[in-house]
């Protein structure tokens, strides 16, 4: 090469220090709008995002009967359904507004058959105060199996269903839960037997010597069963304290109706509806026991329906005296 035009050492040198100013400006324009971005994202979390840890209440009951907090695994068990409630939302507002529907149905039956009004919790933690069904076919809002159901007086055919009666199970669900109580003689003892079966829990009780269900080993869903109902009770009384703000207009109503008499057979519920000015849809809505568009009533049964006070339910007549925008403080 001739040497004049012989690059100098220096002219290398200067050409490598332009490449790397090049190749850093590139990564400093590639990079900063990320990291600044994460670093306002980070900022904004701390100052805007805000997760509580629930507050366990010093001391607790079930039906009147004392709940060990100081024992670890008491608490920490309370803790954690306390945790998952606080936090499950969604399901959590629904429980509040459908409680103040079906709570004053509730209550008052409790009340009459002598079983302690916290049991209206376990009824949220089984069914969520819905006609559900499980998968081991457990049925309406106590979730009664068909055995335990027709033990207890419940009518249960392809054309009648009472679980989904809220009167009629509620009934049955007091009868069943006394005789828990007097084969255990504690309530929170029956309360577990409701979930696992009471022969299920005498065989646990026999082996292991104790009849305290917070000292007990029993299987998942049972050791969980009485703290979710705890927690419930819990949430539900003291709804601000778990971050739970709704006014009383925003609860759902009790729904007016009047009772009619279903009776006959091969009754075509779609005309007994007509002829009662009312909806097919009402008349299966406010009745879902039962389940059938022809009643058969081969044993000529006389029923007691529940219609709507007016043609439909409007929701006028539901809204009527619903203007309490009080914030809801126990429930």
């Amino acid at each position: 090469m001739n040497a004049r035009f012989r690059p100098k050492r220096h002219h290398y040198i200067a050409a490598a220090c332009a490449g790397l100013l090049l190749i850093a400006a590139g990564i400093l324009v590639c990079s900063s709008p990320k990291e600044e971005g994460d670093d306002i994202y980070s900022r904004a979390v701390m100052r805007d995002y805000r997760v509580y840890s629930p507050v366990i209440p010093d001391t607790l009951t079930f039906a009147g009967e004392s709940i060990p907090l100081s024992t670890y695994y008491v608490r920490e068990a309370l803790d954690n359904e306390l945790i998952i409630n606080m936090y499950r939302q969604s399901s959590t507002v629904l429980y509040f507004k459908r409680a103040n529907r079906y709570f004053p149905v509730i209550e008052p039956i409790l009340k009459k058959n002598g079983i302690p009004i916290d049991f209206k919790y376990l009824c949220v933690i089984e069914s969520g105060l819905t006609n559900a069904t499980s998968p081991a076919k457990a049925q309406g809002f106590w979730q009664f199996i068909p055995s335990t159901g027709s033990k207890y007086g419940l009518e249960i055919t392809d054309e009648i269903d009472m679980r989904d009666n809220l009167v009629a199970s509620t009934e049955a669900a007091c009868k069943y839960i006394r005789t828990l109580y007097n084969r255990f003689h504690s309530w929170t003892a029956a309360a577990a037997a409701y979930n696992c079966g009471e022969n299920g829990l005498s065989r646990r009780i026999e082996k292991q010597g104790s009849g305290n269900y917070f000292d007990l080993w029993l299987n998942s869903e049972t050791s969980r069963y009485v703290y979710r109902i705890l927690a419930m009770k819990v949430i539900m009384q003291n709804p601000r304290q778990y971050g739970y703000c709704m006014r009383h207009c925003d609860l759902y109503p009790p729904i007016p109706t009047r009772t009619a008499t279903l009776s006959g057979k091969n009754v075509d519920l779609y005309a007994f509806a007509r002829a009662n000015k009312t909806t097919y849809k009402m008349l299966r809505t406010l009745n879902p026991w039962i389940k059938t568009d022809v009643l058969k009533n081969k044993a000529d049964k006389t029923y007691t329906v529940l219609l709507p006070v007016e043609n439909g339910t409007r929701h006028s007549t539901l809204t009527k005296g619903r203007k309490n925008t009080e914030m809801i403080t126990s429930i």
